[in-house]
This record gives structure tokens, sequence and C-alpha cells, in this order.
């Protein structure tokens, strides 16, 4: 395949996350509302161009209580800083369909360089006669990184909140 646009299928993706709660939990959750501005060979993503946003109001961790807390200026502030974002600069071919996507992440006012293992599901045509193809995509970062520090210790030892946030990306995509 040649390069080509892509837009992202917002109902057949998903953009979720993962943090231990307590040392004892783990804590998921997921994004509703992000987009993205991909331009790639699907075969070849060495070559590729992706910009990617979260919506950071749209959280859903099944609290509400929570949520509302996340979006405060403890945790996202989403009134100053609304959206994660992240832009490749560079992408590394490590197997067969399999990539490292690095790349600049704004979160919070703070960006930064992470990578991101990527993995190619696969091509095809819809019913409809569209060309479609998926990605996976895994990583990790410290929200402390990003100024994200909110925290309180417990009685036990540790902290309440996990410094590591596990992140997991599923697109469908259409050209």
């Amino acid at each position: 395949m040649a390069k080509a646009k892509w837009t992202v299928d917002t109902t057949h993706s998903s953009v979720d996350f993962t943090i231990r709660h307590m040392m004892i939990a783990k804590v998921k959750g997921t994004f509703h509302t992000f987009e993205a501005e991909i331009e790639a060979d699907p075969e070849d993503l060495t070559s590729a161009d992706v910009n990617f946003s979260i919506d950071l109001s749209s959280i859903d961790t099944r609290n509400s209580d929570r949520d509302a807390h996340l979006r405060t200026a403890d945790f996202f502030d989403v009134e100053q800083f609304p959206l994660l974002t992240f832009k490749s600069s560079q992408i590394v071919k490590t197997g067969e369909g399999e990539y490292d996507v690095t790349g600049d992440v704004t979160l919070h006012g703070v960006t930064r360089s992470e990578t991101f293992a990527v993995t190619f599901e696969g091509s095809g045509k819809d019913p409809w006669g569209n060309e479609k193809a998926g990605f996976s995509g895994q990583g990790s970062f410290k929200r402390s990184d990003y100024g994200l520090t909110y925290n309180a210790a417990l009685e036990t030892g540790g902290v309440l909140i996990a410094d590591e946030v596990k992140i997991s990306i599923e697109i469908e995509a259409s050209k």
C-alpha cells in the first residue's frame, strides 16, 4: 500500500488506562473522546505521521465522584489543560508488524518524549468497500513527569496512587 490519510473510527476504537491504587489493586478507565490525524502505509509504519489528541474531560473510571476529582487542578486541571496530545517523531520497526513509535506527549503543560509499542493488526475492506486498518498500542509513563503529583501516604506504607500509568490503545481506521 502507499502512504495515505486515515481517519480513526472512534466507535470501533478505544483509549484505556490502568493505574495501581493503594499498592494492592488496579483501577481502570477510558477516555471517550479522542481524535487522530494519521498519514501512513499501514504495512510499513516507519514513514508514518501520527497526531493524536485526547479530551481529558471525557475520562470515565465508572465512578462519577472520582472522575470529577480527576478533572480538577489536583490532577488534569482540564479547564487550563483540556487535551493530552501526541505527535510522532520516530518510528522503528521491531518485528513483523511491530513498531516502537516515539513522539512528543504534551500533558498538563509539559512535553516529553515517550515510546509506545504498536502492532499493525491487519487491513481489509468492510462490506461497503471501505479500506480499514487496525492497530494496537501499549505503553506507560510516569504521571510525576508531567507535574501530576497529587497523592497520599498510606498508614501501612506506600502511596494511594502509583506513579506509573499504563496505556492501551485499539484503533480501527478508515482510508
